[in-house]
């Protein structure tokens, strides 16, 4: 797993403005989704502290973006953001 994220960071370096606006994008989509599953169960506080979540983590991405910080943390924030979407959604759509 580790050659593969060098060789994504190494990418991920090169093309940064193709591959932060597609960050954008997919953060974007995926915290919409993460929010549309997490609201099919309720509104209750646990609901409220996994929306809480998702929304910081997106926002993350994007302010990491456009405050031009390096590109390992934004690739590194669009990672943790993919992981803690995708399974606040898998949570939230299975049970």
């Amino acid at each position: 797993m580790s050659a593969f994220y060098l060789k994504l960071s190494k990418d991920w370096q090169e093309n940064f403005l193709l591959y932060a606006a597609s960050a954008i994008i997919v953060s974007t989509c995926l915290g919409g989704l993460a929010v549309f599953a997490i609201f099919q169960n309720g509104g209750m506080l646990v609901q409220m502290i996994q929306l809480f979540l998702v929304v910081a983590i997106c926002n993350a991405v994007l302010a990491s973006i456009l405050t031009v910080q390096k590109p390992k943390i934004v690739l590194n924030s669009l990672i943790a953001s993919i992981i803690i979407t995708l399974s606040i959604t898998a949570i939230n759509l299975l049970f």
